[in-house]
């Protein structure tokens, strides 16, 4: 069943029209919504922003210190998002209808948004609306294939290799939401620079592991 908030039309916003900053809407998503708030909830706050809003979402769990194999579980929604921003023919992302009905506690959300709410807001005094080249979707095709890779580094058990990864996608989508072009460059420079600390992560076990056999 096709969700109807895939097929909806919106007018994309650029830096002069810019929206809410992403601490400001999630705080006011919570304040307005009933005793509990779906991810379409979220999708729809975010309009076009959405790509980069759930790229900072879901990178944000994997910044912090996780069981062995959380990866495995917090990759996957990344490689979802990315996957769209590259592939999808819409501006913003598209939720199956059980995904978007995804339900959780507005009290439980409060208590989230309000533990990264100071981080998102230092953020949002750096990255701000300034010099966006991403007019079309073709560009935004190309930063989707970059954070693609990022997510399916993420998701690999890569020892020290998923940290760099997740913030340069919290970079990427925090730029993108604030069509901030220098903080795209910025955060697309972490993702390389990632990518070839992963390259080196397992070029390294692989010469041990040949050393050891």
């Amino acid at each position: 069943m096709t969700d109807t908030f895939a097929t909806a039309a919106l007018p994309r916003t650029d830096a002069r029209s810019h929206p809410q900053q992403l601490s400001q809407l999630l705080r006011n998503l919570s304040l307005t919504a009933g005793p509990k708030i779906t991810l379409r909830d979220l999708a729809v706050a975010m309009e076009d922003r959405s790509f980069g809003a759930f790229l900072v979402v879901f990178a944000l769990p994997n910044l912090i210190p996780l069981p062995p194999g959380s990866t495995f579980i917090l990759g996957l929604p990344l490689i979802f998002v990315a996957w769209q921003m590259l592939a999808s023919r819409h501006a913003r992302i598209w939720l199956p209808k059980r995904m978007g009905d995804y339900a959780f506690e507005n009290a439980t959300f409060f208590v989230f948004v309000n533990r990264i709410s100071p981080w998102l807001q230092r953020a949002e005094t750096l990255i701000k609306p300034r010099g966006w080249f991403l007019g079309g979707r073709l560009a935004e095709r190309v930063i989707g294939l970059l954070a693609l890779i990022l997510a399916i580094v993420i998701f690999l058990p890569i020892p020290f290799g998923n940290w760099l990864p997740a913030f340069a996608l919290a970079v990427i989508g925090f730029a993108h939401m604030e069509r901030d072009g220098l903080g795209l460059v910025a955060g697309a420079l972490i993702g390389v620079v990632s990518l070839i600390l992963a390259g080196t992560i397992i070029a390294a076990a692989a010469a041990v592991l040949t050393f050891v056999v």
